[in-house]
């Protein structure tokens, strides 16, 4: 018996035949299992339709799962033409007999006919459990593996869409996932970057049905491996006795932005309020003009706090905490970017209405995605609308970001502080909340987001989106262990402290 079985979607075209069939004549391939949903007259030597749904699928994946016979099986991704390097097979199961890893995936080159570049990709760790994690196009199963894991915590959930997540998060309980850190394949026809708009992927509408799947299948998952909180758990922030010099702040930090921070200021100086409220700016050393113009508006607005700090080693996360520690930050402190705008002059009310109706540690808005126009684009209004107070709070694990525009209870947040970063930062802070504090939601648009170049997480190079990818992936790494203390605590009977 030879060792590889490699299982693959059918995809109609030249590109489908030029992967597979070198593959076909190795002598480490036994057999080639293409998945369809119909009958296809391709049939080379070594080849086997299995006629059924999509892959992703319980009522596919299980049955090609359960069948398997030779010791490891190669899933190949996408429709790509995939052209694996000499020697590739060869080294993968080196690889994975010698880490007894459960799941082995590589870096690779994405090629065209005008270029061939290196395309790297990032370690797993225990917090790479978002269902987008990039794996590339080929992935190397260890079938040991994957019966274990099958064995001891039962089949793949009978879902359509979420069955390849499932299977790697069941693997991954008992099994490492190993990143060979050497290009062994090409993927030919990659097309151009977009430049960060995969970021709207989860919240489009049209991806509701995959969506919940995912967080079924994730919820389990962190049952399993006891990180995952009940809802009853979760306080309510304790009220303070110390004062504030007003009830809200719009904290707007900024760096450069010369061409909107005048519209951001003019924005949040505009809301209609029942309660006194100032706008805190925190001016990150500006050397664009931007520094001017804030002088100029704070000299005509005394509640506008035009605050520079010392220190010159602050990322935006640190210029949070510089406003939050200001002597004039309010009871809440409300978000505003520097290139945004409130969609109307009651934004800042509902946040601190909702505060108001429970003492709530951090509020979360909507938004509307639009263009350097203000003209909505798609996928137009992002409102969270998933979120539950149940899992809500478990669920945000497994995405990318919570929403916006979001709010914080000012004493809470000046205890837990934000990470000294430029990326993330607002993420691992609302992770940290919600591990112990209910949150609230407002889900009519209060919040212009602007897509234009200077967005930060515009084309953003392969190098910077990994960066940033396995940033967050650790901030999930550090909050699992976290909440798996909770979990041992209040399994053992011992109050959740703070």
């Amino acid at each position: 018996m030879k060792p590889l079985t490699i299982v693959t979607p059918y995809s109609a075209g030249p590109s489908f035949e030029k992967t597979l069939l070198p593959l076909t004549r190795s002598d480490l391939v036994e057999n080639v299992m293409i998945v369809s949903p119909e009958p296809v007259h391709f049939k080379p030597e070594k080849c086997h339709v299995f006629v059924g749904g999509p892959l992703t699928s319980y009522e596919t994946l299980n049955p090609i799962l359960t069948g398997m016979q030779t010791e490891y099986f190669v899933l190949l991704r996408g429709s790509k033409q995939i052209s694996i390097e000499p020697k590739a097979l060869e080294k993968i199961l080196w690889k994975a007999e010698s880490t007894k890893a459960g799941l082995i995936f590589t870096d690779f080159y994405d090629e065209n006919e005008r270029w061939k570049t290196f395309h790297p990709l990032i370690d797993y760790q225990a917090g790479s459990i978002r269902d987008d994690f990039d794996f590339g196009s080929i992935m190397l199963f260890s079938v040991a593996a994957v019966k274990e894991a099958l064995e001891e915590y039962g089949p793949t959930r009978r879902v359509k869409f979420a069955g390849l997540y499932d299977l790697r998060l069941r693997v991954s309980i008992d099994h490492s996932i190993h990143h060979f850190q050497e290009p062994l394949y090409s993927v030919t026809g990659i097309d151009e970057p977009l430049g960060g708009e995969e970021i709207f992927t989860y919240v489009d509408p049209r991806n509701e049905v995959v969506q919940k799947e995912m967080e079924g299948v994730f919820t389990d998952y962190l049952k399993t491996i006891e990180a995952y909180l009940p809802a009853h758990l979760l306080r309510e922030v304790e009220p303070t006795s110390e004062s504030f010099a007003v009830e809200a702040s719009v904290v707007i930090p900024v760096r450069n932005r010369k061409e909107t921070i005048s519209e951001a200021v003019g924005s949040a100086l505009s809301q209609e309020t029942n309660f006194p409220y100032n706008v805190i700016v925190v001016d990150n050393h500006s050397w664009d003009g931007t520094t001017l113009i804030l002088s100029n508006l704070a000299r005509r607005h005394p509640s506008l706090k035009h605050h520079i700090p010392k220190r010159t080693d602050l990322g935006i996360g640190g210029c949070w905490n510089e406003a939050l520690q200001h002597e004039a930050c309010g009871r809440y402190a409300v978000q505003l970017d520097s290139d945004d705008l409130y969609s109307g002059v009651w934004a800042l009310q509902k946040m601190v209405d909702r505060f108001r109706e429970s003492n709530y540690a951090m509020v979360i808005g909507s938004y509307t995605l639009v263009d350097s126009s203000l003209e909505e684009i798609p996928p137009g209004l992002i409102d969270h609308h998933e979120w539950t107070d149940e899992n809500g709070h478990n669920n945000a694990l497994r995405i990318n970001g919570l929403g916006a525009p979001r709010a914080f209870n000012t004493d809470l947040m000046r205890k837990i502080g934000f990470l000294n970063v430029s990326y993330g930062e607002d993420y691992a802070a609302a992770l940290r909340v919600c591990r112990e504090y209910r949150i609230g939601r407002v889900y009519e648009s209060l919040y212009l987001c602007r897509r234009w170049p200077g967005n930060t997480d515009a084309a953003l190079s392969i190098e910077e989106l990994n960066r940033n990818n396995a940033f967050k992936d650790e901030i999930r790494t550090t909050e699992i262990l976290a909440r798996k203390k909770i979990v041992r605590r209040t399994a053992h009977g011992h109050r959740v402290s703070p």
